[in-house]
């Protein structure tokens, strides 16, 4: 029987290995996030975003759309707007979001340089966490 060491070997430089002796299961995680760069005045998530780094940068309004039915719970996707247009969060049909945002369920990221992190909570059932207003 393979050793929990056989079977995470040759990995890129980027990734970590972590292991548990109680249960003898092993995690591999990434340590190097990817970038998604949008640059347009919308932009719909894809299950590509998953753990990336979605930059928004357009001089105008910018609305990202929380699609229905791509992703799981506990999937998360980071945002960050890097241009002088606000990020508005829009619900997908039959999406709810939920956040801190003085709209609940349409939050905008607060300044140019606010991020926030899109939390998968249950199908089609998203929080955002961040720099909201």
């Amino acid at each position: 029987m393979p050793t929990s060491t056989d079977l995470v070997t040759d990995l890129p430089a980027d990734f970590a290995v972590f292991g548990d002796a109680v249960d003898n299961t092993v995690a591999i995680y990434t340590t190097k996030m990817a970038f998604n760069a949008q640059t347009g005045t919308t932009y719909t998530l894809v299950v590509g975003d998953l753990g990336k780094w979605v930059t928004c940068s357009n001089a105008g309004a910018i609305t990202l759309t929380v699609p229905p039915s791509v992703f799981a719970a506990g999937n998360t996707i980071n945002v960050q707007q890097i241009g002088v247009g606000q990020v508005t969060f829009a619900q997908g049909a039959g999406v709810t979001i939920t956040s801190t945002g003085a709209t609940a369920a349409a939050p905008k990221i607060r300044a140019r340089y606010g991020a926030c992190t899109i939390v998968c909570t249950a199908a089609n059932t998203f929080t955002i966490v961040g720099d909201l207003s």
